[in-house]
């Protein structure tokens, strides 16, 4: 049965996003042990709860956020995956994502449980540095993703490296 503006479909709100609307929004699901979303980091412009297992959070045009998904049946694991994207504007081209609307400009995407383990400890290194991951410079997440998905170490983030695109970001370069 379709639903009218009288009468919505059953089964709760589902989140849209309006063409005025400038926000990223990604859907997190929660289901203990079988549908795991969650954001790892970045900074939440809003939230809304759907209901007691999924909830829509939104970030603003430019900000940086990590979506980890993780999903498992009676055999075991059967997606690991994280996401480090970066929030599109209006207009701006960006990549498809599940769960994200309208998308993003995605830095980093690796799926298997070793890769993605390494990526949160790589971000765990870079806040023992005491720099929201959310803040580093972008070209750095494409960089742990080239050098993850060749097998490789990537080089750690530094305050050196930190300070030199804060103040490349604030000169516009």
């Amino acid at each position: 049965m379709t639903g009218s503006a009288a009468h919505p479909p059953r089964g709760g709100p589902t989140p849209t996003a309006l063409p005025t609307d400038m926000l990223t929004h990604v859907e997190l699901t929660w289901v203990k042990k079988k549908i795991e979303h969650w954001i790892r980091f970045g900074r939440e412009a809003h939230e809304q709860i759907l209901d007691r297992r999924r909830r829509v959070v939104s970030f603003r045009p430019g900000a940086i956020f990590a979506f980890v998904r993780w999903a498992s049946n009676d055999f075991g694991t059967i997606v690991s995956r994280i996401d480090i994207v970066r929030a599109v504007g209006a207009g701006e081209p960006c990549q498809t994502l599940p769960f994200v609307r309208p998308g993003g400009d995605i830095l980093l995407r690796l799926d298997g449980w070793p890769k993605v383990e390494r990526v949160l400890k790589v971000i765990d290194g870079i806040e023992a540095l005491d720099i929201d991951p959310a803040e580093i410079a972008p070209e750095h997440w494409r960089h742990i993703h080239n050098r993850l998905t060749a097998g490789h170490e990537p080089r750690a983030y530094s305050r050196t490296q930190h300070s030199a695109w804060l103040l490349r970001r604030e000169t516009g370069k």
